[in-house]
C-alpha cells in the first residue's frame, strides 16, 4: 500500500524537474485576429493568406497590408541545478534519528495475541467429581 503513492509522487517530481529544466518555443499563427495554428518545437503552419512581395520592376507601387502575422512565445527553462550538500551537527543527527524513532512508533499496530494462561497446566483429573456428588448436566 505504502509503494503505490510512493511510486506516483516519484514520477510527478520527475515530471517537474523535467519541464523546469527544458526550454521550448510556442509559434502562434494569426490571420487578422483569429488564430489559426499553435505549434510546439516547430514552425506554425501558415493559412495561405500570406501576401506575395512585389518586384521594384513594376510600375505600380501599391503595397497592400498583410493579415498575417506569426508571434512567438519562448519558454527558457532553468539553466542551473543547485546541488547542495547539508551537513548536520552530531546534535542535529541525534535530534532526527529519536524524532524519526519515536514517530515511527505512534504508528505501529499493538495487536499481539498474548495469553496468560499458556504456561498453566490444569491438574490432572483423578476421580470424576460429578459421578462422585451425582450431579449431573440436563
Amino acid at each position: 500500500m505504502k509503494g503505490i503513492p510512493q511510486k506516483i509522487t516519484s514520477f510527478v517530481m520527475a515530471i517537474v524537474v523535467l519541464f523546469s529544466t527544458m526550454s521550448f518555443t510556442l509559434e502562434m499563427h494569426f490571420c487578422g485576429d483569429t488564430l489559426v495554428d499553435t505549434a510546439i518545437f516547430k514552425a506554425a503552419k501558415s493559412c495561405g493568406m500570406d501576401m506575395q512581395v512585389s518586384t521594384p520592376d513594376t510600375d505600380c507601387n501599391v503595397e497592400k497590408k498583410n493579415c498575417c502575422s506569426d508571434r512567438q512565445l519562448a519558454i527558457d527553462g532553468q539553466d542551473e541545478l543547485k546541488v547542495s550538500n547539508a551537513s548536520f551537527t552530531f546534535f542535529q543527527q541525534l535530534f532526527v534519528t529519536s524524532f524519526v524513532y519515536s514517530y515511527r512508533l505512534l504508528f505501529v499496530d499493538e495487536v499481539t495475541n498474548q495469553t496468560p494462561y499458556r504456561e498453566y497446566k490444569p491438574p490432572l483429573v483423578v476421580k470424576d467429581i460429578y459421578k462422585l456428588d451425582e450431579t449431573y448436566l440436563i
